[in-house]
């Protein structure tokens, strides 16, 4: 796992820009803490950090090979689990490799198959290929998104990034936000390609990038596609079990410490369960980590969202799988630190206002990071096998927009209520939203004989398959690396989610819950409680001392009349919520001040300019 970035100009010698290309490599120090590099060679430069999981000393880059024709060089982030059998492939077609680490695989698998090595890879990846044979660059990015990627045309080639902060590094790029990128950032759409930065983009997931001297050219080689499934219950629910089993094994393959994210539901449990199950055959346990707020447990209060507290479910399982583990138990003081703030809107290069969701996170990851590199996660599961609440209610179902807003407006209100009614206007958000959804879902092609109601639901799993999942594999690839942890993501393997995706709803939900697959395939390994347990989303700290640190936050920076977030938030009613009374402070309220304060910090520490007109 890395940081990548380069930069390619076909009317310049790029020898000459040192200073630049190291610029921009240093500013994802965080992603690649163990190692760094730099390659320059005529039109073409790159930049790598590394943190080091597979073969620490063999695995440095830039990579090259040198060929008759040309060098070919390579960057690359992320991590390919079927590395060993690629590995075999290519020695048998007179591959000799110096190293023992999957980046070589990689590289001489391009050698060997040119950019179609990305449909032989099963991993999370995002890599960059100098191919100084033909003078082009190849950007490609894994299938589901769990790697980021962004690039920036030039008028004589590209900039290109693991993140926007390391393209914004380049003082040929303007840090500009219009109108249209900052529709994108106040919805929750995730536009494919977009990526808010004016003259930014995004390597869409399962796509090629080429980039000559003509121009851009992309390649689709991977997106869902709608088949028959012929399976019966049974042999689904094993298929299924099958997958996981081997899809866990490839990804506790490291050479530095493992562990898990368990959260005490179906999702992170059953990961929890299978890796432990694998390691004890090698004589291992499994190390274990929670998160939890100071006094939540004692204190809990049902809403509609959770109807119970996680710790006494993490405990369960990690007593049930033997796990070692270790709750990360995080106090509102901490969760409202400004400069926790700071270092949240730095690691995402934008003000997306998950508040204390994103600072628990951060928090919890900065934690593990003493004791493990790698750690799995059951993130996506939710979007694979059918768990969030909007896919059984009836009006998410038959809304014509995406499902989780009908349950956003209902149970956080709206975003914008903290905004300028004129900014507002500008923004028309319905318009970009209804747009959006239209494209969407252009491309979802019908079963023959599917009844309307499979049709919807196959509807709304594709969108969260395409568009929420890519918000959630973005927040976690960020909050993991901004403190050099390595994130997998084994719901993700593309077998999983073509698998799944295709299976009719009343197979995904035929016992009337959520998950039925998951929780059936997995169900020898799991406490009753958990498989008991109705979902509960990531957990959101319900100390009011939260609030109260958020209004005095908002309060100073009332104080500063002139600051450029104005533009943007009205000022009456930023004051009218930070004089609210604390305790009873809604969650719309709260979500607002978060908002704000983020705008702010963002502003601060980015200074965008904002062009609205």
């Amino acid at each position: 796992m890395c940081g990548i970035t380069g930069w390619v100009s076909f009317d310049r010698d790029l020898r000459a820009e040192t200073a630049t290309l190291q610029a921009m490599t240093e500013t994802m120090a965080c992603r690649g803490p163990d190692d760094r590099g730099t390659w320059a060679e005529g039109p073409a430069a790159l930049g790598h950090r590394r943190l080091a999981i597979i073969d620490l000393p063999g695995g440095r880059q830039p990579m090259t090979a040198d060929t008759p024709d040309g060098t070919v060089a390579m960057v690359y982030s992320g991590e390919a689990y079927n590395f060993t059998e690629l590995r075999g492939d290519l020695a048998a077609r007179g591959h000799r490799f110096l190293t023992d680490s999957d980046t070589e695989v990689v590289l001489r698998g391009y050698l060997e198959w040119g950019d179609a090595v990305a449909e032989r890879l099963n991993g999370m990846y995002a890599f960059a290929v100098w191919d100084g044979r033909h003078d082009k660059l190849v950007m490609i990015r894994d299938r589901m998104g769990i790697k980021p990627f962004y690039y920036h045309p030039t008028p004589d080639g590209v900039l290109f990034g693991s993140e926007p902060k390391a393209i914004l590094a380049n003082p040929l790029v303007h840090r500009r936000v219009t109108l249209d990128g900052l529709r994108e950032l106040f919805t929750f759409v995730k536009t494919p390609g977009h990526a808010v930065w004016d003259g930014m983009r995004e390597v869409e997931p399962g796509t090629v990038v080429t980039v000559d001297r003509d121009g851009a050219r992309t390649r689709v080689y991977w997106q869902l596609e709608t088949r028959p499934h012929p399976d019966d219950r049974d042999t689904t629910i094993a298929t299924v079990r099958g997958l996981l089993d081997d899809i866990v094994r490839r990804q506790l393959v490291a050479d530095v410490p493992r562990c898990t994210l368990l959260s005490g539901g179906l999702d992170s449990s059953a990961m929890t369960a299978l890796a432990a199950r694998q390691l004890a055959e090698h004589g291992e346990k499994v190390r274990s980590f929670a998160v939890d707020f100071v006094g939540q447990t004692d204190r809990f209060v049902a809403d509609d969202l959770r109807a119970t507290p996680d710790t006494p479910f993490v405990h369960d399982v990690a007593r049930a799988s033997d796990t070692e583990h270790q709750d990360i138990v995080l106090d509102a003081q901490t969760l409202a630190d400004p400069e926790i703030r700071a270092r949240v809107l730095r690691a995402r290069d934008l003000p997306m206002g998950f508040g204390d969701m994103d600072a628990s996170l951060y928090l919890l990851f900065r934690s593990i990071r003493d004791h493990s590199t790698v750690a799995l996660s059951g993130e996506s599961a939710d979007e694979v096998f059918g768990g969030y609440l909007q896919f059984f209610d009836e009006e998410a179902r038959r809304a014509d927009t995406f499902p989780w807003l009908v349950r956003f407006g209902r149970d956080f209100g709206e975003d914008g209520d903290i905004l300028r009614p004129d900014f507002t206007r500008a923004l028309d958000l319905p318009s970009y939203v209804a747009e959006s959804y239209r494209t969407a879902v252009c491309g979802i092609r019908r079963l023959e004989g599917e009844s309307d109601f499979e049709y919807r639901m196959r509807r709304i799993c594709y969108l969260h398959l395409t568009r929420f999942v890519r918000v959630l594999l973005d927040r976690k690839d960020r909050m993991s690396m901004a403190v050099g942890l390595e994130v997998r993501v084994p719901f993700c393997d593309h077998r999983l989610v073509e698998y799944v995706y295709n299976t009719p709803w009343s197979l995904k939900s035929f016992d009337g819950r959520e998950k039925s697959l998951l929780r059936e395939a997995t169900a020898d390994l799991l406490p009753q409680s958990v498989y008991d347990r109705v979902k509960s989303p990531y957990p959101s700290t319900q100390d009011p001392k939260y609030a109260l640190a958020l209004q005095e936050h908002a309060k100073d920076l009332l104080a500063r009349p002139d600051h450029p977030v104005f533009q943007l938030v009205d000022r009456e009613r930023l004051r009218q919520a930070a004089h609210r009374d604390t305790p009873v402070i809604a969650q719309a309220a709260r979500r607002g001040l978060e908002k704000s304060l983020d705008l702010a910090v963002w502003m601060d520490l980015y200074q965008p300019e904002i062009v609205i007109g």
